[in-house]
């Protein structure tokens, strides 16, 4: 590979982070110490699974939910309903899995290929990549004189200069690319955990008090996987939990007006 392909290879790659990150609220320096700051807040971990799951049983309760709901307000046989919440549950857990590994896969494989390049580039061009760190220290307000001296002590062992290099330049953590099989076997089972959910009351009653046992148990459901949330976000419980509530409420909601327009007679 030329030194203009890999230049841009990594300028595509820092162009879709910077894309990426748009999103996100902006950041303002908080004026004093904040409660719980030693305490580890990670999601991912260095497999992915936990954030996995998290979007897995969010996913398979919102999902199934609506389509259980919607299937519900169409018809009252409850043998559609079974039919089309266990054929939700298997193709979302399926999709869900296979997604999750289609997409860690692809997004390791950028991670290998992008430290493979800075590590090509330490044994080739160790010059330039020593005046590249100094810089980005000083651009981070580091004295000149001190980012030099911090720069020669990175440089001097090749593993901790391409670690430097890759959360510096590239902002990956080289210990942290992500596991494909994990994500997607969390993703697989917790999916089918909260589709499983909405659909069980069907599968040991039937009519109008499966449907509310099933919406009472969804909203229970729903608002704990919110308030979990804020173990990690740090948000108060009721507002995590009252918001996911509404989102699932909402979803439910239209698509049991849906279904209750287009009502079949079998």
């Amino acid at each position: 590979m030329s030194d203009a392909e890999i230049e841009n290879v990594k300028v595509w790659y820092r162009i879709a982070r910077r894309f990426s990150r748009r999103r996100g609220a902006r950041i303002i320096p908080h004026p004093g110490p904040t409660p719980d700051a030693n305490e580890p807040t990670g999601l991912g971990g260095k497999s992915g699974a936990l954030r996995a799951a998290i979007f897995g049983i969010n996913d398979g309760l919102l999902t199934n939910l609506s389509l259980i709901m919607g299937v519900t307000g169409a018809t009252v046989q409850n043998r559609f309903v079974i039919v089309a919440g266990v054929a939700g549950l298997l193709a979302g857990a399926f999709s869900m899995g296979a997604g999750e590994y289609v997409s860690m896969t692809a997004q390791r494989e950028l991670f290998e290929r992008l430290l493979h390049i800075e590590a090509h580039e330490l044994a080739t061009e160790p010059e330039e990549e020593h005046e590249e760190l100094q810089k980005i220290y000083e651009d981070r307000g580091f004295p000149p004189q001190l980012a030099r001296q911090v720069t020669e002590i990175v440089m001097k062992d090749p593993k901790v200069a391409l670690q430097t290099h890759a959360r510096e330049e590239l902002g990956l953590d080289p210990d942290e690319l992500g596991s494909p099989w994990g994500a997607a076997i969390s993703s697989f089972i917790m999916f089918g955990v909260g589709a499983m959910i909405p659909l069980l009351p069907f599968l040991v009653g039937s009519g109008t008090a499966a449907a509310l046992v099933a919406i009472a148990a969804s909203a229970v459901s729903l608002f704990a996987v919110g308030a979990g949330m804020s173990l990690f976000t740090k948000r108060p419980m009721w507002w995590s939990g009252s918001r996911m509530l509404l989102v699932g409420a909402l979803a439910a909601g239209i698509t049991f007006g849906v279904g209750r327009a287009l009502h079949v007679n079998v």
